[in-house]
């Protein structure tokens, strides 16, 4: 359901299912296996992920409507383990990680955006909109966990989760959000790649790199059941 391929040096995600690209449990499967596969073959490190998506959305989150559809709550539980995997997998992983958002993301597409090391938004379309208050639908502990580690101020912090706000790629850069905004859609998978090319490109040891990467957030590794090379869990000193 999803594509994945490898340039040169750069592994190229790109989801797929709907057109609202939507973390169905068939399409966080597949995400899930993709990652696994990057892991079992980037070991050394000198690799990087770009995650991409086609047409208007990037991710406009779980599947609501499959839900609702049958007991609500439970089908939520199974997609929400399904994405702490998928999170999981990216806080951990052994490489660099890239967000091109080519369209809107919304709730667990915008949770996607942040489980990424860098973002990188097209300027002329699309917003990240954490729409869980709009919904009446509650976090999970471990969202709540990504969402305060990667928003860097109370402020920013404050309109993503308790005001629902729709930002712009504009308005995201400016509240230390968004890292690189691109022109369009073509130009933000371009410069997501020319990022991961160069961060590839540094030679890191992947091992390092996803212990640095656990530490440098630890209340959001501890959430996860990460652990670092000692094999226990990293918690905050705070």
């Amino acid at each position: 359901m999803c594509t994945l391929e490898k340039r040169g040096r750069v592994w190229l995600l790109t989801l797929g299912g709907d057109a609202d690209h939507r973390l169905s449990l068939g399409v966080l499967d597949s995400l899930n296996s993709a990652l696994d596969r990057i892991r079992a073959e980037s070991s050394s490190g000198s690799a990087a992920l770009v995650v991409a998506s086609t047409g208007k959305f990037f991710s406009y989150g779980f599947d609501l409507e499959w839900a609702k559809s049958g007991p609500f709550m439970h089908r939520m539980h199974l997609m929400s383990d399904k994405f702490r995997t998928l999170v999981s997998s990216l806080v951990s992983l052994p490489i660099p990680t890239i967000a091109a958002v080519t369209g809107h993301a919304a709730a667990a597409g915008f949770m996607l955006v942040f489980a990424h090391d860098y973002i990188v938004m097209r300027r002329d379309r699309g917003f990240l909109y954490m729409s869980e208050l709009d919904l009446g639908l509650p976090f999970a502990d471990f969202m709540m966990t990504l969402i305060r580690a990667k928003v860097p101020s109370p402020a920013a912090l404050r309109d993503v989760v308790l005001r629902a706000r729709k930002f712009t790629a504009s308005e995201a850069a400016d509240a230390g959000i968004v890292h690189v905004i691109a022109s369009d859609a073509g130009e933000t998978v371009a410069e997501a790649v020319r990022l991961a090319e160069d961060l590839a490109g540094r030679n890191w040891d992947g091992n390092v790199y996803s212990s640095i990467r656990k530490a440098a957030f630890p209340e959001l590794a501890a959430a996860l059941g990460l652990v670092n090379g000692s094999g226990t869990k990293v918690a905050s000193k705070l």
